[in-house]
């Protein structure tokens, strides 16, 4: 995998600099036999070379990330590719409005007539020396997070009352994730966000779109490629102007679809059930599927979309 994803790399013009950097950074620190299963192997690849450069130097830096973007931007897919890139084990968290400090750090559980403490994921990546994905950071309340203060900043520790003071290993990392506008998000505390250095992420380009389709389905027509770029483009474009919400501009439910037009579904019921049905208003489901009609035909089939 690391020489896989170091090619990808290669061939989206990153420095040979920032790539021999990630190659030391790999060598020297080594990753744990246990959690060796937590090296993950991206689905899909981030595209967008200044982007990758970007958010590698800051991690070869020391420095934590915080991307922030609209939705189908691709944060996450960017995370776990610097994760897999820089060959470090991964651990998730997802925020919501009730996270708690003893959801991240951990908390006592009696085992073998004593209490130790059962470490949560922020402490268990500490001490791997792991990248923890902080997603949707910017759910949970600001006071639950107060406890990553430490742990983020130069101190790089993570005080748990009643045990030993935790220190993070050098080749953690952290990578939050953000984004504004969805129910129950909020602004982040300032002190928080001082502690990372932010990437405000673009929209992918309808080019680099057709780049990933094509890469996940190597067999799938060019024309086809494109179209299906050019639907995604179009509805964002109406997302844009407000003629519509986001709720049928999903990345993920787009190559849903084509996963399932591959397996024989027609690509317009497959369109239908990864994007334009999670519109609930009748009217905004109809504009939606209005577009689709204009880009592929209601008898579409697999034979058609893929060569072989």
């Amino acid at each position: 995998m690391e020489n896989n994803i170091l090619e990808f790399l290669r061939k989206e013009g990153v420095s040979e600099r920032i790539l021999r950097e990630i190659e030391q950074f790999r060598s020297y620190y080594k990753v744990n036999e246990k959690v060796q299963n937590r090296i993950p192997t991206p689905m899909y690849m981030y595209y967008g070379r200044e982007i990758w450069e970007q958010a590698a130097t800051a991690l070869l830096s020391g420095e934590n990330l915080l991307l922030d973007g609209p939705k189908a931007t691709g944060k996450n897919v960017l995370a776990l590719g610097l994760s897999a890139a820089f060959g470090r084990p991964e651990w998730d968290v997802s925020f919501y409005i009730n996270t708690d400090a003893a959801s991240l750090i951990g908390t006592d559980t009696f085992e073998n007539g004593a209490v130790r403490l059962r470490k949560g994921p922020i402490t268990r990546c500490a001490e791997e020396g792991g990248f923890g994905v902080l997603d949707e950071i910017n759910m949970a309340k600001n006071e639950s997070l107060a406890v990553l203060h430490a742990a983020l900043d130069f101190r790089r520790v993570i005080d748990v009352p009643g045990y030993e003071r935790i220190t993070l290993a050098e080749s953690t990392r952290f990578i939050g994730t953000m984004n504004y506008g969805y129910a129950g998000t909020r602004e982040l505390n300032e002190a928080l966000a001082s502690r990372f250095a932010v990437i405000h992420m673009p929209v992918i380009t309808r080019e680099n779109l057709e780049k990933l389709i094509s890469s996940k389905f190597p067999d799938i027509r060019p024309e086809f490629a494109e179209q299906f770029a050019e639907l995604f483009e179009e509805i964002r474009r109406k997302c844009e102007g407000g003629e519509i919400t986001t709720k049928a501009l999903d990345l993920r439910g787009l190559l849903a679809a084509i996963t399932m037009t591959q397996r024989g579904l027609p690509a317009v019921q497959a369109v239908e059930l990864g994007m334009v049905n999670k519109c609930f208003d009748d009217y905004e489901r109809q504009l939606v599927m209005d577009m689709v009609s204009v880009r592929l035909p209601g008898d579409l089939t697999r034979e058609q979309v893929f060569a072989s």
